[in-house]
């Protein structure tokens, strides 16, 4: 009997386990461009992998991209409008990056297919393939979103996750959004392709506690790592790696550096002091027996179809933008 590789078992869990789940999104369907324009798809990902062929760490860049937009007046690409827009250039959205793989996409889609597909679908479906192509699981994304018109000059980002936030404030914000706390645990980790600057966990290294040490809970000896990657009074634009071991590899390895005290910000490494998730922690990490892992690749792809129906406009509501910076 010919044995399968985990990959494979890996792929065959999304199919099975997915194909009824994305149907019931919001009014949402897979497929939605088959018709009025059947290389949609293909042209965002053949544009995703141009741009991760030349730099990797894109990939985190464009799921970040995704995840920013959803939290914040829904899945409606107001993320990428840079007139008269405040979501864009809010502090916690700082360092976003991959909205030329976006733009690129929708010039292509644009002279093929004027007018149809939107730049809120080429965000979700770019966000899948970022995955996929960092070695995650694949995955039917529900499209027949339309893009949103009312961008708000001030609009409220207090809900997104911030990196010292404790984990039930974590669970509350994730929940205002209809995600539950194993969709927390599951997106956060997305972090295993992440990066942070410095200036976001930096805190954590130097005078964290009343007596002057470092945050207790991170490992000592990736303490000293951290020291000499960020040290004190240095430039906080520095950008670490979340995942130290694989951070270009879509893997388990972001579970087990949380389960061994070595994650890098200070609400991932929280996971692990939360009985509740520090338990869907350990079931992702895996215990080195089995199919490692094999969890976490089944249930991101589900976790990802939730959130990227946060809010979506379908049928009439907003529009299909022509240039995804600008409202028509």
């Amino acid at each position: 009997m010919v044995q399968m590789e985990p990959k494979w078992l890996v792929l065959l869990a999304v199919i099975l386990g997915l194909s009824w789940f994305a149907e019931t999104q919001q009014g949402l369907k897979p497929g939605f461009y088959s018709s009025s324009c059947p290389k949609a798809e293909a042209i965002v990902r053949s544009t995703v992998e141009t741009h991760f062929k030349e730099d990797p760490t894109i990939a985190a860049g464009v799921l970040r991209l995704h995840f920013q937009d959803c939290f914040v007046q829904g899945c409606d690409a107001s993320i990428l409008i840079t007139e008269g827009s405040g979501e864009r250039d809010a502090l916690p959205n700082a360092g976003l990056r991959g909205f030329d793989v976006i733009d690129d996409a929708k010039t292509q889609l644009e002279a093929l297919c004027p007018g149809v597909v939107s730049c809120a679908d080429i965000l979700a479906l770019a966000a899948r393939d970022a995955v996929a192509l960092s070695g995650g699981a694949n995955w039917s994304v529900p499209t027949g979103r339309r893009d949103g018109t009312n961008v708000s000059s001030s609009p409220d980002v207090s809900n997104l996750p911030a990196p010292n936030d404790s984990i039930p404030v974590l669970r509350q914000k994730f929940a205002d959004k209809g995600l539950n706390t194993n969709d927390l645990v599951t997106l956060v980790g997305a972090h295993t392709i992440g990066q942070a600057n410095c200036s976001s966990f930096q805190y954590r290294l130097y005078n964290f506690t009343t007596r002057g040490n470092a945050d207790p809970t991170i490992n000592p000896a990736f303490l000293a790592q951290l020291q000499a990657l960020c040290p004190e009074g240095g430039n906080g634009s520095t950008r670490v790696a979340l995942d130290t071991n694989s951070q270009t590899k879509f893997d388990v390895s972001f579970f087990k550096n949380v389960r061994d005290g070595n994650g890098v910000l200070e609400s991932d490494q929280r996971l692990f002091g939360d009985s509740d998730t520090q338990k869907i922690v350990k079931n992702y990490a895996g215990n080195g027996r089995g199919l490692l892992g094999l969890r976490f690749y089944f249930e991101f792809p589900k976790a990802m179809i939730k959130m990227s129906s946060i809010g979506v406009k379908t049928g009439t509501q907003g529009e299909i933008r022509k240039t995804c910076s600008k409202s028509n």
